[in-house]
């Protein structure tokens, strides 16, 4: 925080929402505001006097109060004032002082958060999330940005940001409204049966959104060159700079340290480091445990209105359902249906289900065949008789393919080796055979505790941890991915 003369000197300007006569302060100034938003920024007197006359609460309304409210706002300097003379005709007129009243630059935006907070609960908080796929489309740019033009930057500067505000201002508030007295309240209702399994999809569907999108933000973010930022932070500052701004005057020093205050927010917001959770975590888990604590309350609702169920007219009801079978035989079927049957076969299986949704049927699953066999002693499966293949053939091909692509195996590996060494970050694109290789070797030498291991054609060979701390990107043909920066030292017994 830097203290300066705005931030100690009182907000008159705000004086006028909770004075005495409020009501009359407050509805010139949404005169004036709805007129701002209309274009129009001066008015006269008498033109205010017109619209507050012309709604049945100021019907009493007289001019000479008019004309002390707007003096009164005035001092309180949320109306500015201009002298009209080009209507004056005399020095009597002139004396008189017909003012022009317009709205000042702090009484605007009081306006604006005072509809803000009317509308507060009409407009409500949501997770939306296509704002964290806008994010993700925008920081995959920052690259590109470094070589665009200063305009062009700065616009896609203020989407990234405003998309992180709202992102993070609406998931505090939905939060915030989910945590609340009210919410509580009404999760314990049985209304709230009706609400739970539409509002836990949604909750769901923004977890998908988090899922989909903070690891690749988190990645990029990491993995962001700093002379890429620093480029593209300078050409927000310049055009920053270049704005003309009328009676304000902007040091660079403030832009800079706004900008780089509001990349480090949206860094931290996303990235985790020094062992500290990011915000994005915090969220996943708190949506999380929301989640849970739904379905608990949906749960103990369905087992409190089971428990206060009037089960005598059920017993009725069945008693006469029961006098109106017509024989035996359909009382039994009858009977099996309340009760369940008498000696029920119970069937299991091992089978993996398609999903772990607690709202999925069993009807709505694939259905999984078993074969029933007599559990009897003398039972044996028929066995068909067949011949002795002679297979020495096909061994012999397999053994030769196997050779084959194990020599392949050591000549590609041997053009990745430098000096004796295999560097994982200075490795070129690499095929997933030879991936799997080198990373069983890292997998071997990790589990001695002198990081040392053989390869299969009985060379030794140690782990180089000297920069394990550091990240570098291994790419293969099939993807990429990120793990410490490690080298294959081999010993002094041989090449590959």
């Amino acid at each position: 925080m830097r203290v300066t003369e705005k931030l100690t000197r009182p907000l008159t300007e705000a004086k006028y929402l909770n004075a005495d006569n409020a009501d009359r302060y407050r509805s010139i100034m949404r005169i004036f505001y709805e007129n701002y938003e209309k274009l129009r920024y001066w008015m006269y007197q008498e033109d205010v006097y017109e619209e507050m006359t012309a709604d049945p609460y100021f019907a009493d309304y007289r001019m000479e109060q008019c004309q002390q409210d707007l003096a009164m706002l005035t001092e309180w300097k949320n109306l500015n004032t201009l002298q009209d003379t080009r209507r004056v005709s005399s020095i009597e007129e002139f004396k008189n002082k017909k003012f022009r009243y317009q709205m000042s630059e702090y009484s605007v935006e009081i306006e604006r958060l005072v509809i803000r907070l009317e509308n507060l609960f009409v407009e409500g908080a949501s997770l939306e999330p296509t704002l964290l796929e806008r994010i993700r489309l925008n920081v995959e740019r920052f690259e590109k940005m470094a070589k665009e033009d200063g305009n062009t930057v700065y616009t896609w500067w203020n989407d990234l940001n405003n998309d992180f505000i709202r992102l993070n201002q609406n998931y505090q508030d939905y939060i915030r409204d989910l945590n609340s007295v009210k919410a509580e309240e009404m999760m314990r209702t049985r209304e709230f049966l009706v609400f739970k399994d539409k509002l836990v999809e949604y909750l769901r569907n923004f977890i998908k959104g988090l899922q989909k999108n903070v690891g690749v933000i988190e990645e990029i973010l990491k993995m962001l060159d700093s002379d890429i930022l620093e480029t593209v932070l300078g050409k927000v500052n310049d055009y920053e700079m270049s704005i003309p701004r009328m009676d304000v005057e902007v040091s660079r020093e403030l832009i800079e340290e706004k900008t780089r205050g509001r990349f480090e927010s949206i860094r931290n917001w996303f990235v985790s480091a020094d062992g500290r959770e990011n915000e994005a975590g915090r969220l996943f888990d708190a949506t999380n445990e929301i989640i849970r604590r739904i379905t608990r309350y949906g749960a103990q609702i369905s087992e409190r209105n089971a428990l206060g169920a009037n089960r005598r007219e059920e017993y009725r009801k069945v008693a006469e359902i029961f006098l109106r079978c017509k024989d035996l035989n359909e009382a039994h079927k009858m009977s099996a249906m309340v009760f369940g049957l008498e000696r029920p076969f119970h069937l299991k299986s091992e089978m993996e289900r398609v999903t772990d949704s607690m709202d999925q049927s069993v009807y709505d699953e694939p259905a999984e065949e078993l074969i029933l066999r007599p559990r009897i002693r003398t039972y044996k499966e028929k066995s068909e008789r067949t011949s002795i293949r002679d297979t020495r053939a096909e061994k012999a091909q397999a053994r030769k393919q196997a050779v084959e692509q194990m020599k392949e195996d050591w000549k590609r590996i041997g053009e990745l080796e430098r000096d004796g060494r295999i560097d994982f970050a200075n490795l070129p694109v690499i095929e997933p055979r030879v991936r799997e290789i080198l990373l069983k070797w890292l997998s071997d030498a990790l589990e001695d505790a002198d990081f040392g291991a053989r390869t299969e054609d009985g060379r030794n060979f140690v782990l180089d941890m000297t920069h394990r701390d550091e990240q570098c990107v291994v790419r293969c043909e099939d993807g990429n991915f990120t793990m410490p920066k490690l080298s294959i030292v081999f010993g002094e017994d041989g090449g590959l």
